[in-house]
Order: structure tokens, then sequence, then C-alpha cells
């Protein structure tokens, strides 16, 4: 891809208008105006003329795609942090570049992981309900008792960019912040976010107020938090996800909060998404969100323009920076 013509890239769902824009003046890109995914035959049938296939997180691109490419295709730019949608190994076997957009949802994701936080602490979405049911007969001493999070022990369960940065965020509320990672930070992060480390995961589990998930999903943090480890947490305890939903096995967290074996869990993800389980949907202690977690006009943008850079990078014939590289995951 070092000669002058235009790649041919395919995107696969609606992006924002100047990132489209861009694009169009830069290559010869075929876009997804109706913003409707593509099924896998679509999704084959696309890669079959494509030189850079610019997928999002809720595209499969397996095997059986990656196989299914023209010889021609070299760069799968993904609008995405999260690359479990990508069969990496088939693409490697097949010297395919795959690229994703780290870094530029940091500060967003941390925002509502932070919201979801307070929300199912405060029962701010049940007391929305009560207001727009007209059920709310006005203040009382004993009506809507939340939990004050203040003083409180977070235990962030990945402490990458999100994890970091969802730190700062609960100290400023006073939280007191502990983590367990694959790897121990650096001790000036350590010092700087007053955090304490947890080699042992288990016993992490079992002493936190509130559990946030910040790891990426892979094969070895898949049902991390089987139904074991959630037997670990203690009844008073909430939990938020913001990363994956495959993360959590989400039966047996749904039949613990239905049981008040845990107090609540605020949900930005679900394990077979957009499907949620029907009992979820039912219980007043927790707060269900549609993926939006990084869904900021600012954050698409800079998603878009991180694309743009890897696909002109890797035509000008030089490693794009947001290669993905399976050992670091």
């Amino acid at each position: 891809m070092t000669d002058k013509k235009k790649p041919l890239v395919v995107v696969t769902r609606k992006l924002p208008d100047v990132i489209e824009t861009r694009m169009m003046e830069l290559f010869d890109t075929r876009l997804n105006p109706d913003d409707v995914p593509l099924t896998q035959d679509q999704m084959a049938e696309a890669v079959k003329i494509a030189d850079v296939l610019v997928p999002t997180v809720t595209d499969r691109i397996d095997r059986g795609v990656i196989e299914a490419a023209g010889p021609q295709l070299r760069l799968i730019a993904s609008f995405g942090t999260g690359v479990d949608h990508i069969d990496l190994k088939a693409a490697r076997e097949r010297g395919i570049v795959v690229t994703n957009t780290p870094g530029v949802l940091t500060e967003d994701t941390a925002d509502m992981t932070m919201a979801l936080l307070l929300a199912v602490a405060r029962r701010v979405a049940e007391g929305e309900r009560l207001v727009r049911s007209g059920q709310w007969k006005g203040w009382g001493p004993t009506t809507m008792l939340g939990h004050r999070i203040s003083g409180k022990r977070l235990g962030i369960l990945g402490m990458g960019r999100i994890g970091q940065a969802l730190a700062r965020r609960a100290r400023a509320f006073g939280m007191s912040i502990h983590y367990h990672n694959r790897r121990r930070v650096h001790p000036d992060v350590e010092q700087e976010l007053e955090a304490t480390y947890w080699e042992s995961l288990d016993q992490m589990l079992a002493r936190m107020d509130v559990v946030s998930i910040n790891c990426p999903h892979t094969p070895a943090t898949y049902h991390l938090l089987s139904e074991r480890r959630l037997k670990l947490l203690r009844p008073h305890c909430y939990i938020v996800n913001t990363s994956r939903g495959e993360v959590i096995d989400e039966t047996a967290l749904t039949r613990m909060l239905s049981k008040g074996e845990i107090a609540g869990a605020g949900l930005d993800v679900f394990e077979h998404e957009p499907a949620v389980n029907p009992k979820l949907l039912r219980l007043d202690n927790v707060v269900l969100l549609p993926h939006m977690g990084s869904a900021t006009i600012e954050g698409r943008i800079d998603m878009g323009e991180k694309v743009v850079i890897n696909i002109r990078t890797f035509a000008d014939g030089h490693t794009p920076p947001d290669r993905v590289i399976e050992t670091l995951l």
C-alpha cells in the first residue's frame, strides 16, 4: 500500500460526519449511511474488495470473515479500544495488521464509571423512576436511603488508563483505592493515587465496598468474576462494569442480586449484548446503560481521527501507531 492509489476503505457503521468527510477526502471510501450492522455474509463480501476494513466493536471479525478476505486486505483499523471482536490469530496468520484507538476514551469511560458508582449507591435511577411514575409522596426521613461512598473501599480490577483515571475521581470523593492487576503499577503511580495493590484477587474482593471492572475481555479474563468469586463479596458491596460483560458470570450475578447477596450493580455492558438478561430488567437494585461509557461527541471524533492516522501511516508504508500486539493484551 505504498503506491499513490487511494486505498479502498470499507467502513461498517455510521461514523461522525467530520470523520466520514475526512475519509472521503483521503481514501476511496465505502460508507454505511444507514448504520445497519452488516451480516456475516455481508462482512465476508466487504473484505473481498477492501484494502482496509474499519469495523466497530459490534462487528464479529472471526476466522471465517478473515479467510474470506481478498489478498489485498492488509489492515483492519478498528474503531474502538477493545479488540475481542477480532480473531487476532487468524489475522496474524494472513499477515493482516490490526489497529485500535486507545487512550482517547479514558476520561469519558472513567466519568461514566464514576456516574454508575454514584447512581447505584445513591439509588439515583430508582428515585428518577419514582418521580416519573407519580408515586412519590414527598420527603421522608427513611425514604430512598442509599449509602455514602466517602470513606468506602473501592477495588479496581484492571489498573490501566481507565482504572487510574477512575482512581483519581474516586479519591476526590474520599474513597480508599485498592486494585488488582496482572502487573503491579509503578510505585510513583501507587503513591499518586494512594492505591493499595492486592496480589490476590480473592482477598481483595472479600474486603471491598465497591468493585469496578476495568480490565479488557480476553480468554484469561472470561468470567474472571465467577460465581465462586462473586460469593466472596460482602452483601453490602456494589459492582460496576464499564469494560466487557463477559468478564462477569452474568447469570450468577443476576441470581445473587435478586437474593440480596450483592447490594447492587451498575452495568454499561452485558455478556450477550444487545440482549440483556430479562431477570436483570426486573431488579430495582441495578442501573443498566446501553454500552455508552465512551459515548461523547469529542470521544467519537478523537477515535475517528486515530483511525484515519492509522490508515494513512500504514498506507505510507510505516507501522501504524496503534498496532495491536497480542502479547500485550
